[in-house]
């Protein structure tokens, strides 16, 4: 039996009181995981404050880029450990795993590495103010201790994400991954011990939200930022623990996000593309497509294309590289994303494919598994087409015009992403700016440069990430002015 411990100050600890970390694919205990106290996460903010203030606090840019692109090549080295562990933990098949989260989880490494070897942090930026008369440059400087929440759906990629700019900018972490997926986080503390990382520069406490680890992270006085992904929700009450001291924070949260198909669309390369943005990672991310609005000359044909697609997705092993879809997170997930189906069919939907549990005969009925759904009928106000799900379903429904779908489309208090399939450039251009969210992507979906800024709005979240976006996040500036005297000295 595995035991993931906490890492704090350069220690692996163990705590009194532990819970299990459950596969969801069979149902079997993964690992005992330590859960941190209030006294243990106090310690490692402490630890992280010390850190700051001494030897990782010391460290210029330059020694910075070294210690991250260390970390990805230890990362490189121990990729197939990383992928067992998120299998493990998340029950997503190896096509997945091996193609999106480790490698990008790596790669977030290396993105800051090298947007900070030319990022301006220790140097000057100097501009003349427009008296002539004085000097003025920013100096920009880390926050001190970050707390980092991260969620089970990317739990790699996304703890990266944020830990990579968090360092780069000289901050010292404290890390609480989500209570479902304990392994990477674990792996990682185990990377920053094997680069010489200094004491606690990063700190990993496993636990729960309410009266454990999350929030007493969330409410500490001394932490300096929050960074969070997760339910709109949890957000509200990091939030507001945050108010307190008034701590800049970071939330990317939840989505209803729609995509938009036109009749002109390429119909093949579409499907392909939304057969991805329903169902990638039994339709656990953030950014999946739950409302889809389909031209109407194409509608019929959209929906009988789909639900022969589903088909053709496999649902089996994680380890077998032809699996396309594995489980839910979790039984308790599992049982809200079922009470959605009902939902649907009391509201009156019609379900074009799935709706029910898929049943194996062996040990993986003891899952949490569900079938790839797809749902028509209802109207746009219905409970299944205005609050999120966060699984493998979505609602289609038809629509006559631009503006008409525009107007439906943005109404909902989410706004994280849309996708638009289109071949008309100026109808691209016209409806991806139109709407309110954090990206539209146009013939394409999950497709990322890692420069570039991302995040929602409304329910979805506050602020952007990515490139110099997460840096400015996680430092702060300081603007020098020095008056330069006209008159000759001597």
């Amino acid at each position: 039996m595995k035991h993931y411990r906490n890492f704090v100050n350069g220690q692996w600890v163990e705590s009194p009181r532990t819970f299990e970390d459950i596969s969801p694919v069979d149902g079997s205990v993964v690992a005992t995981v330590h859960e941190a106290d209030r006294e243990l996460v106090d310690e490692a903010v402490k630890a992280g404050h010390r850190a700051v203030a001494g030897a990782w606090g010391q460290t210029t840019a330059a020694e910075r880029v070294v210690f991250l692109r260390r970390i990805a090549d230890e990362m490189d080295r121990r990729q197939a450990d990383f992928l067992a562990a998120e299998m493990a933990d998340t029950g997503k098949p190896l096509s997945m795993a091996s193609v999106v989260d480790v490698p990008r989880g790596i790669a977030n490494f290396r993105t800051f590495a090298d947007i900070l070897a030319t990022a301006p942090l220790d140097g000057h930026r100097l501009d003349l103010s427009d008296g002539a008369y004085a000097l003025n440059y920013a100096v920009r400087k880390p926050l001190g201790v970050v707390g980092v929440i991260s969620p089970w759906n990317l739990p790699l990629l996304l703890l990266t994400w944020k830990v990579a700019p968090a360092l780069a900018c000289g901050n010292a972490v404290v890390v609480k991954p989500s209570e479902d997926t304990p392994g990477t986080a674990t792996l990682l503390a185990e990377v920053m011990e094997a680069v010489g990382l200094p004491e606690g520069a990063f700190n990993l406490t496993h636990g729960f939200g309410p009266n454990s680890a999350g929030e007493f992270i969330s409410s500490h006085p001394d932490i300096s930022a929050i960074t969070f992904t997760g339910e709109s929700r949890t957000g509200t009450s990091i939030m507001h623990a945050a108010a307190e001291g008034v701590k800049p924070v970071s939330f990317e949260l939840g989505g209803k996000n729609a995509a938009i198909i036109f009749a002109d669309c390429d119909f093949d390369k579409m499907i392909d593309g939304m057969t991805r943005a329903l169902f990638l990672n039994s339709g656990q991310v953030c950014l999946c497509s739950e409302r889809v609005y389909v031209e109407r000359p194409i509608f019929e044909r959209f929906c009988d294309a789909i639900a022969e697609r589903i088909k053709t997705l496999k649902i089996d092993w994680p380890q077998d590289p032809d699996t396309r879809m594995g489980p839910l997170i979790s039984a308790k997930h599992r049982d809200k994303v079922l009470s959605y189906f009902e939902v649907a069919r009391q509201e009156g939907a019609t379900f074009v494919a799935g709706g029910g549990v898929p049943r194996f005969g062996d040990e993986r009925d003891n899952g949490a598994w569900v079938e790839p759904t797809v749902i028509t009928g209802l109207s746009d106000d219905a409970r299944a087409v205005r609050e999120e799900i966060f699984g493998p379903i979505c609602h289609v429904s038809p629509f006559d015009s631009e503006s008409e779908v525009i107007g439906r489309a943005n109404d909902t208090r989410y706004g994280l992403a849309a996708t638009i399939w289109t071949s008309n450039l100026g109808r691209a251009h016209r409806v991806s700016e139109s709407m309110q969210v954090g990206i539209s992507w146009v013939n394409t979906w999950f497709l990322r440069d890692l420069r570039t800024p991302f995040g929602g709005a409304g329910l979805s979240g506050i602020g952007r990430e990515g490139g110099m976006h997460s840096l400015n996040f996680y430092s702060e500036l300081t603007n020098v002015c020095i008056q330069i005297d006209q008159e000759e000295e001597g």
